[in-house]
């Protein structure tokens, strides 16, 4: 990867790009769109840490991690999680590792604010990511949340 990649906050000026982002329609089913995430973002407040991706002067993608919420309180009071919430590479611009590129920044994210474990959710099925979440080390815990299968990385 080439050290053009870079993250950057949205701003009145790339909040429009943001939203024009789009994935492969036959993936639409799969991660919701930017706008649901960065309306998400602004009602979660700081456990949201949404992305741009841009390589050089082009977005190529969008993503966004949950930093340290709780999962479950009444059952787990104490399990605290942060993870990748959303992942969206442009249409015509996946396999070349943005999305590797992302869950890195992500990764580094979760450690810098002191976590050792990240997870994240994905829709089972033949055009579902969980290839790509296994090829970058993330096993299924067991759990599932919204009919999605939970992973976690761990960081240490």
């Amino acid at each position: 990867m080439t050290s053009t990649l870079r993250l950057e906050k949205i701003t009145p000026a790339n909040v429009g790009a943001a939203l024009e982002l789009r994935v492969r329609p036959d993936q639409e089913k799969n991660v919701a769109p930017v706008v649901k995430s960065l309306a998400e973002a602004y009602a979660y407040g700081t456990t949201a840490w949404p992305r741009l991706i841009f390589d050089g002067d082009e977005l190529v993608g969008f993503v966004m991690a949950f930093v340290d919420i709780t999962w479950d309180a009444e059952k787990e009071p104490v399990d605290r999680r942060s993870g990748l919430w959303r992942l969206n590479i442009a249409a015509g611009r996946q396999g070349r590792g943005y999305g590797r590129f992302a869950v890195d920044a992500v990764r580094a994210e979760i450690v810098r604010t002191g976590g050792d474990r990240m997870y994240v959710t994905w829709e089972p099925g033949e055009q579902g990511p969980e290839d790509f979440y296994l090829k970058l080390g993330f096993r299924p815990t067991g759990e599932s949340a919204g009919g999605q299968t939970v992973g976690v990385l761990d960081l240490t």
